[in-house]
């Protein structure tokens, strides 16, 4: 090639050609390095004929390119997924390929890290900090600041056990090759069920081609098990497999169960990565020796050489939705990377969503269904509280029966889980003098107690201020006052009835990394938690013999705030969190605490008739035109000057266009109407299902000229109406 066409990493920009230097071998897919004005920007080279110019330039006007990365180029599977994200979620195609690019480092030659370990040498001085780091790091390997995080120690204590030799210095070469799973390693006991699914999955895999699959069991059903079978078909086979989970906390308990299975740790892809960690996983897997990554939705890009099988475990979370930078929903951009890699795709989830099932109606997707527990386990018993009936005491969150429980509970040393998706104390301080009420000064939202850090914060844009003594409006001392539960209420309130109980509050903020869950994991195995109270974080992954009882703190709570999918989410979750219950040889109860126990969602909960939820819910979305039936797409404009973000917000209303099965809502001021100190305007796009809305709004905007200060996002699919 003596001429590229580059996709360099710049947003605002489309692909630019540039002349290959005498010498210099480049193909599709080759990362390069291109001079842009005064600057060196990374960029991969595309097919001559992507987005082809009307103003052709001619060979002796193009700058030269400077360099090749020594990294394999990326395939052209992989750069058909860019272009297919690109155009059906209207992202520049230069944001898509960064997310393949995610570590430049790897992109450099060979490097080596210094790590540190437990050495030979017991310290002289053995203070309790020394000793409790010393016990926590056992056989870890890592960074200072990795082993005082995993010791809950600081710096200090480990730079002194280093330098005492207590600890010592480990060089490693950051990119040396991880262990290979054993496909014959732990082969796990099935059932008759779980066997029959497992070897039509294997069969899917030996078969190299296209085939997407909903396996939908009920919690407790061994999901993992049966596609851990797909996975060893593929080690074999010598292919790649991703599994995409939907939260970092739940990675470590997957890779206890991995390792319990294939005799080594899968590679791992999330944001808790540091950047030499990250460069050793992209290497490997654009190199095709991991053969296994797990992470969260960004390992979907990543330039995996040989891929046999992509797995998407919890398939019908909304964590899976990105909200920024492209709006990429990673369930459905996985079914597409299967069909572009040949591979099949399977979507493993207890409660699917309603977009999955129609897929299944339709014939699109197989689907294996694992209807029992496995083994001995039961189903947990649910059964609905209702809060008008039967109150909790004044002051207190939880009703009288759900308490009876938990000291039954505690009684039988049995374990226990209190849900309520509400971090902190209280969402909602105000002031019983004068009712000022705090809220964020970037965002349209109330700040959140929380009592642990003593904090107000903010959990939209992560504002967080000291809790004041005096009431900022009036100035009166001790008038500030807590409004409605957050876990950390509920925590404090179990506290007070159970004294004696281990109490543990598991949220994004307790349990912010792989390395917490895991500490998690143990204490609630060793028997040193009595009750978690905890958000949605526990709804999933989790595997606890010992916790027989699930109290619903606020079932109602996702029930609020109008979205389409509030009741399906809702059903979900609870769903999700019951399944925690029972699944030892112990059986499991689940209490919901709910003011509508005739509800249809909190019905089918109760009685376990999830065919009717979901088919009355479907027929709701079809008589709607809501997706699955329909289309949406949202518009969201925003900008610090309200003035401006408004006359925009108007002129995208004012020149919609008018196509047959399309309405345009709007604008209207977002629920958030301010986000991070931009003021934010909502559009809503409504389509019939065969209408190329995609093609509409791109004309449609495209046509427009806004000032630079303004923002124009469009969400296709959009799961936050916010």
């Amino acid at each position: 090639m003596s001429r590229a066409r580059v996709l360099v990493l710049n947003s605002a920009l489309g692909p630019l050609d540039y002349r290959v230097p005498h010498g210099m071998a480049v193909e599709p897919g080759s990362v390069v390095v291109a001079p842009l004005g005064p600057r060196q920007l990374l960029g991969v080279v595309w097919e001559p004929d992507y987005m082809p110019s009307d103003a052709e330039v001619g060979d002796n006007r193009l700058r030269p390119l400077l360099a090749v990365a020594d990294v394999p180029p990326l395939g052209a599977a992989l750069r058909r997924l860019v272009e297919w994200t690109a155009a059906y979620y209207l992202a520049p195609p230069a944001s898509v390929v960064r997310m393949s690019l995610a570590s430049t480092s790897a992109l450099e030659g060979a490097r080596t890290v210094t790590e540190y370990r437990i050495g030979g040498t017991i310290p002289a001085r053995l203070t309790p900090q020394r000793e409790q780091a010393l016990a926590r790091i056992g056989d870890r390997q890592g960074l200072i600041r990795e082993l005082a995080t995993a010791a809950d120690v600081s710096d200090a204590v480990i730079r002194g056990l280093v330098k005492c030799g207590a600890i010592e210095a480990v060089e490693v070469d950051i990119d040396s090759p991880y262990p290979r799973p054993d496909p014959a390693f732990g082969p796990p006991m099935l059932s008759d069920q779980q066997r029959d699914a497992a070897d039509t999955l294997v069969a899917a895999v030996a078969a190299r081609a296209f085939q997407p699959t909903l396996l939908d069991g009920v919690t407790g059903s061994g999901k993992t098990e049966v596609y851990f079978e797909a996975i060893a078909e593929a080690i074999r086979a010598g292919r790649q497999t991703i599994v995409l989970l939907p939260e970092i906390a739940l990675t470590e308990p997957f890779l206890k169960r991995f390792h319990d299975r294939f005799g080594c740790e899968p590679v791992a892809w999330h944001s808790g990565l540091r950047s030499t960690q990250r460069r050793r996983a992209w290497r490997a897997i654009a190199s095709g020796e991991a053969l296994v990554t797990v992470g969260a939705r960004s390992a979907l890009f990543l330039p995996y050489r040989n891929l046999g099988l992509i797995v998407v475990d919890e398939a019908h979370e909304t964590s899976f939705k990105q909200e920024d930078g492209v709006h990429y929903h990673a369930r459905d951009v996985a079914v597409m990377r299967g069909k572009f890699e040949a591979c099949p795709v399977i979507l493993a989830s207890a409660t699917p969503a309603i977009e999955t099932r129609q897929q299944v109606a339709l014939g699109r997707y197989a689907e294996l269904k694992l209807p029992a527990r496995f083994g001995s386990a039961e189903l947990p018993t649910i059964e609905a509280i209702d809060l008008i009936e039967h109150p909790p005491e004044r002051g207190r969150w939880l009703a009288p029966k759900l308490v009876a429980a938990l000291g039954e509970t505690l009684e039988r040393r049995e374990q226990a889980l209190l849900f309520l998706n509400r971090r902190g104390y209280a969402p909602l301080t105000l002031c019983r003098t004068c009712g000022h009420r705090f809220q964020c000064p970037n965002c349209t939202a109330w700040m959140v107690e929380h009592r642990l850090t003593r904090r107000l914060a903010c959990h939209h844009c992560g504002h967080i201020e000291p809790v004041p003594r005096l009431c900022p409006e009036c100035k009166n001392e001790d008038t500030l006052v807590a409004c409605g539960p957050g876990v950390e209420r509920i925590a404090d309130e179990v506290t007070a009835l159970f004294p004696a109980a281990k109490v543990a509050v598991v949220t994004s903020d307790t349990i912010w990394s792989p390395a917490k869950a895991a500490e998690f994991v143990g204490r609630m195995e060793a028997g040193d938690i009595d009750i978690v109270v905890g958000t949605q974080l526990v709804t999933k992954g989790y595997h606890f013999p010992n916790l027989t009882l699930v109290g619903v703190v606020d079932a109602d709570l996702g029930l609020e705030g109008g979205d389409l999918r509030a009741a399906e989410r809702t059903f979900q979750q609870i769903r999700q969190v019951s399944g925690r219950a029972g699944r030892g040889e112990k059986p499991g109860h689940v209490y919901i605490q709910t003011h509508s126990p005739k509800a249809q969602v909190m019905r089918a909960l109760i009685t376990g008739d999830a065919d009717a939820f979901y088919e009355a819910e479907t027929d709701a979305r079809k008589d709607a035109g809501a997706p699955p039936f329909g289309r949406y797409a949202a518009i969201v404009v925003s900008s610090e000057d309200q003035a401006c973000a408004n006359d925009t917000a108007k002129l995208v209303g004012r020149t919609a266009p008018l196509v047959d099965g399309m309405a345009v809502y709007g604008p209207a001021p977002a629920p958030l109407a301010m986000l991070r100190g931009r003021h934010r305007y909502r559009l809503l796009v409504h389509a019939r299902r065969a209408l190329d809305v995609q093609d509409v709004i791109r004309d449609w905007l495209g046509a427009l000229d806004w000032p630079a200060k303004v923002r124009v996002t469009v969400d296709v699919d959009p799961y936050s109406f916010l």
